[in-house]
């Protein structure tokens, strides 16, 4: 076809990746349901206003979501590919469980992001929610979940614990306008590391407050230091730091190993709690945290809640071969073939729960059974052939050949 007429942005699945895909997913639903979780699917459209109440959409991902007016002939509301999940999964828990206080929640679903040139616009999630009042330890809980089902993947994953609330408190600390603190903050999520170092004298500290931050550490111990260091000039620093520290100190005491960034936030900021981002050889390949006021924000009920989700494109490109899967056999009908004992054979194996190949065409493969006017002839890994006179031979001498290849 020569340039492809796929959109821009947009990518095929090949079965390969496909399979990929599935075990991520299998990981995962087990691992949920394994933890008492619940699955649910939310529109691939809503109300664009969903997630731009109160704020609940940064300025910069406005940009990046496709958004279109949803008309009716008369009257119209604007409305998005959902940019992201969890914002739809708490409208579902106001709208479809009001006589739940909490919910366990989770989904595999695609999110709609426009990126610049041939970046990916669309991105598949596995995520979880989890709505009532459980801190810390559902945040605990949820770096669990989200760590066990990575090392059911075999992926080597760093940990890292973060709080958004102490970018805020720096920035409450400098005294700048609502307006100023927005705007930093943004240039901040943006991927601007120097928007806090900008702050200059603004700040009572020895050196960049940007600097400090931008440094990593070890678990608790870190933090202590991270406090030593700040708290007496921010006092308002106490908060997060110790919220940080309860989770931290309990994932550390179970072998956990994670480091303390204190900048590891990300582009959906609704977050007011511990945050947390899993990283494969520096890259993100999920993450999550606290959002305790984000039902309130869009209209529900107050409801404390958390939540993670792991990027399946990503992990799919890093996730070990599978060990070899049993064998599939292929199903072969000569001109002359009895096209009912080749089905009868094929139902025959697969009461068996073996893969099967029904042949469309192509050369001829180790492990097949040929049903031609003479019967079935069964060619395996090179022994062969051997005739069998009926479909339940066939599979007679299939298992006895499994058996020796054991």
């Amino acid at each position: 076809m020569g340039e492809t007429v796929r959109s821009r942005g947009m990518r095929d699945i090949l079965p390969g990746e496909m399979e990929r895909f599935r075990r991520i997913e299998s990981a995962f639903r087990d691992v949920c349901l394994g933890w008492g979780y619940e699955e649910i699917r939310t529109p691939t459209i809503e109300h664009l206003f969903l997630f731009t109440s109160a704020g609940t959409l940064s300025p910069q991902m406005l940009d990046r979501v496709y958004s279109f007016l949803d008309w009716d002939g008369w009257s119209g509301e604007r409305v998005v590919l959902r940019p992201d999940s969890t914002i739809p999964t708490v409208r579902l828990f106001e709208e479809g469980m009001a006589d739940r206080d909490a919910a366990k929640l989770f989904y595999v679903q695609n999110v709609f992001r426009f990126e610049q040139g041939d970046e990916s616009r669309e991105d598949w999630q596995c995520g979880v929610e989890l709505l009532g009042d459980t801190f810390p330890h559902g945040d605990i809980e949820l770096i669990l979940m989200a760590t066990e089902t990575l090392a059911q993947l075999r992926v080597d994953t760093t940990l890292h614990l973060s709080h958004p609330g102490i970018v805020r408190a720096v920035l409450e600390r400098a005294n700048l306008p609502a307006s100023e603190q927005s705007e930093v903050y943004d240039r901040f999520l943006a991927g601007d590391r120097g928007a806090l170092d900008d702050l200059g004298g603004k700040l009572p500290l020895s050196r960049p407050v940007g600097d400090l931050l931008a440094m990593e550490g070890d678990g608790p111990d870190y933090l202590e230091n991270l406090r030593a260091v700040l708290a007496s000039e921010i006092p308002a620093i106490e908060e997060p730091l110790d919220q940080l520290q309860s989770v931290s100190r309990v994932i550390a005491g179970l072998g956990t190993s994670h480091k303390i960034a204190p900048l590891g936030v990300r582009d959906f900021e609704y977050y007011t709690g511990v945050a947390f981002t899993l990283e494969n050889d520096g890259t993100r390949v999920g993450g999550g945290g606290r959002y305790d006021s984000l039902a309130g924000l869009i209209g529900g009920r107050p409801t404390p809640a958390s939540g993670f989700a792991l990027e399946a494109d990503r992990l799919a490109a890093r996730i070990p071969e599978p060990a070899s899967a049993a064998p599939t056999i292929t199903i072969r009908r000569t001109e002359d073939g009895n096209l009912v004992d080749a089905f009868r054979l094929v139902r025959a194996l697969r009461e068996t729960d073996l893969a099967l190949d029904v042949a469309i065409a192509g050369e001829p493969t180790k492990r097949e059974v040929t049903v031609s006017g003479d019967g079935f002839s069964l060619n395996w890994n090179g022994a062969g052939p051997k005739a069998c006179g009926s479909a339940e031979e066939v599979a007679q001498a299939v298992a006895e050949a499994l058996a020796r290849d054991r």
